[in-house]
């Protein structure tokens, strides 16, 4: 008998506590684990001996599918950058005796890019020391950067949120008969998937948003006024996307950066306020959906969710089954239509510290716009609208500290 940990970490989504509750749904099944343990904060709370154990806490069908429509990160992240363990071997100690203290043989870490860095770092230690401990990474983002997966569980949802929202604001907008200019400012640091993905209300026959810009092409402020010109000769309200990872010429950025060495983008939306209320005559204003887009369960993909859940389910699968270790789960798409997937993995060395953007190739020629390929990639991923349980006319949440 073992057990196993499982741990959460970056950016929170609506589909992560889906992964955890596929890890602990096959664990349970696999007679020789014993206990399975939820590390608090990423692995931190593996450095720091911080665990939940699951099996109390998760103790029937109600409480695993109440998980599994919970957004956010129920044991808490981290955006902790492990040292190579040539350079330091300190938190490599800490982390192998907390294993060994609770007699944990198999590690399972839910994130994105920098998550599969630790991942990569912590199987490559085991390895050269020889120690029998394996070490799993699941897929989780919701800006769709990982390679060689076809996409990862939490993007979905957070399309779905964003075409949603930008549907809404273009029927607000067009109630007035004055013609308006909205800059809907859109998640996607280095990679322009999620801003993209507004392209799906195209299914229904709407045509907004108008104009998309995405950070895989450079960006001209003076060829994007002329695009929204156009725009407005033919439309009354102009709906514009625009990824925060937009370099807008000569403008100052806030440069500072977290532990992976990221800079935190954000106002590319108030500077093209400003800059279209300059040379426009038209009422205008910007919107950042901010946090909202990462983890808003009420308009989930349950497509996503249950993708999410079976990428968790691989893991173990893999590591119990199949006896991998230092791997991501990643999805193959089969098909469109039917739409079908397959859960393989990849060696975390294919994955780790690697970004996939969003294809040139998919980007009209104009540079302000995505093709019907994009279109067809997308469309699968927010179908489905899971059940949720509603409390007092608001849903319920699985909460760790009730």
């Amino acid at each position: 008998m073992f057990n196993i940990a499982i741990a959460q970490s970056g950016g929170p989504t609506a589909a992560i506590n889906a992964s955890l509750t596929g890890v602990f749904a096959e664990a349970s099944k696999v007679p020789l684990i014993d206990e399975i343990y939820g590390a608090e904060n990423g692995i931190e709370g593996i450095i720091n001996d911080r665990f939940v154990n699951l099996r109390n806490i998760l103790t029937d069908e109600h409480d695993m599918e109440l998980l599994m429509h919970t957004p956010s990160t129920i044991l808490g992240s981290c955006r902790f950058k492990l040292k190579d363990h040539k350079e330091s071997e300190d938190d490599y100690k800490k982390i192998l005796a907390t294993f060994e203290k609770h007699n944990i043989k198999a590690f399972f870490y839910i994130g994105g890019n920098d998550s599969m860095d630790t991942v990569l770092k912590l199987n490559g230690y085991f390895t050269e020391k020889g120690i029998d401990i394996k070490v799993i990474g699941i897929p989780k983002t919701i800006d769709n950067d990982l390679p060689e997966t076809d996409h990862t569980p939490g993007f979905g949802s957070a399309a779905k949120y964003v075409a949603t929202s930008l549907q809404e604001i273009i029927r607000d907008s067009r109630v007035y008969s004055i013609p308006s200019v909205t800059i809907v400012e859109i998640m996607g640091r280095d990679a322009g998937w999620l801003t993209a993905s507004s392209c799906v209300l195209r299914a229904n026959g709407e045509p907004a948003p108008h104009l998309i810009y995405l950070p895989e092409k450079e960006f001209s402020p003076e060829k994007y006024l002329a695009d929204v010109k156009k725009a407005l000769d033919r439309y009354k309200a102009v709906l514009v996307a625009v990824s925060e990872g937009i370099r807008f010429p000569g403008a100052h950025y806030d440069e500072h950066k977290d532990a992976f060495g990221h800079t935190q983008n954000a106002g590319i939306g108030k500077l093209l306020e400003n800059y279209t209320k300059e040379h426009l005559n038209c009422k205008v204003r910007s919107i950042e959906l901010n946090v909202m887009q990462r983890c808003s369960s009420h308009i989930a993909s349950l497509t996503d969710l249950l993708e999410a859940k079976r990428a968790g389910e691989a893991a173990v699968t893999a590591c119990i089954g199949n006896n991998c270790t230092g791997v991501m789960i990643i999805l193959k798409r089969l098909s469109n239509n039917p739409y079908r997937v397959e859960m393989l993995t990849t060696p975390i060395e294919n994955v780790a510290n690697k970004e996939k953007k969003f294809p040139t190739e998919w980007i009209t020629p104009e540079g302000n716009n995505v093709s019907i390929d994009a279109l067809n990639y997308f469309l699968p991923l927010i179908q489905g609208e899971p059940v949720l349980e509603f409390r007092n006319g608001v849903p319920v949440h699985f909460r760790l500290d009730q």
